[in-house]
């Protein structure tokens, strides 16, 4: 029986031009840290730990997906760097500063689309610049500036429910970039979309990501987004939720839907396929993870 199975890259190879891409990430300085986060939850039935002592740094304009099985702890996590939970133990510090709660550093973007039903487009990216006390003119010359940068300007004075679920999360991003923070927050954004919004979706932030100086942590279910989008992915294992590995991942900038079918990112998704689905990977991944990278 003929062998129809294709002979993939190993997900640890790097072309050339990936490999100066990641030296100059490595070379930028470091926006934040998780160090030895940990987070038990009491119930009645006793402990149950979410989170099991997280380490990893996320460098500036980086952008880093977190990826998992359901119930590792992918967005107990963001809740924490986004100060909306206190860890059990560990720490997290932006611009070694810690995270004691919430803070302009940092902007939130949810599954869910958290617009004002009853504020237009323009009201609703102007109301956290107006909240922190900028005029009313200089609000809104801010966020017609940010919704044309997400393609959004004719939609100015429309309302949440005259758009679609793809436009309303725009407005969304828009509404959290235009309090400039430091690290953009983003918790399966775009879970709720369907298939083809989400693509479309995905190109817009890539777009919106390098047109503007923030770094990125975005959770994610979906292999391929995870893949597609990030400079880095953490792998999360559940019950509890820890780091299995952190991948590189080797797939060239600027990214294109044609890159879907390429070896590099067909490797890299078999090997997060094998460390999210095959429970033997867990016992193997270190001496993988260590092996040297092909030149």
């Amino acid at each position: 029986m003929p062998n129809d199975q294709l002979e993939l890259p190993s997900y640890l190879h790097h072309t050339d031009e990936v490999k100066r891409r990641l030296s100059e990430i490595r070379e930028r300085p470091t926006v934040m840290s998780l160090s030895g986060i940990t987070r038990r939850f009491e119930s009645a039935e006793g402990s149950v730990t979410a989170l099991d002592t997280i380490d990893f740094e996320v460098r500036s304009r980086e952008f880093i997906s977190v990826i998992g099985p359901s119930g590792c702890g992918k967005s107990t996590l963001i809740r924490l760097v986004a100060g909306l939970d206190t860890p059990t133990a560990g720490e997290i510090w932006i611009d070694n500063q810690p995270v004691t709660g919430p803070g302009a550093d940092r902007g939130m973007v949810f599954q869910g689309y958290t617009l004002f039903p009853w504020l237009s487009v323009k009201r609703n990216v102007m109301f956290g610049l107006r909240m922190k006390g900028i005029s009313r003119s200089a609000a809104e010359k801010k966020a017609l500036e940010w919704l044309d940068l997400v393609g959004l300007a004719d939609f100015a004075d429309h309302y949440p429910a005259q758009l679609s679920g793809g436009m309303k999360q725009r407005v969304a991003i828009a509404r959290a970039l235009a309090n400039e923070p430091r690290i953009l927050l983003m918790d399966e954004p775009f879970g709720a979309l369907d298939a083809q919004t989400r693509c479309s979706m995905q190109s817009h932030l890539l777009k919106i990501w390098e047109a503007v100086d923030v770094t990125i942590l975005f959770i994610t279910h979906d292999l391929e987004e995870a893949i597609y989008l990030s400079d880095r992915i953490v792998v999360l294992g559940a019950h509890p939720g820890r780091v299995m590995e952190i991948i590189e991942v080797p797939v060239a900038r600027a990214r294109h839907p044609d890159q879907f079918l390429s070896g590099h990112f067909l490797a890299t998704k078999k090997r997060l396929e094998s460390l999210i689905y095959d429970p033997e990977t867990h016992s193997k991944r270190g001496s993988e993870r260590m092996s040297p990278v092909a030149a």
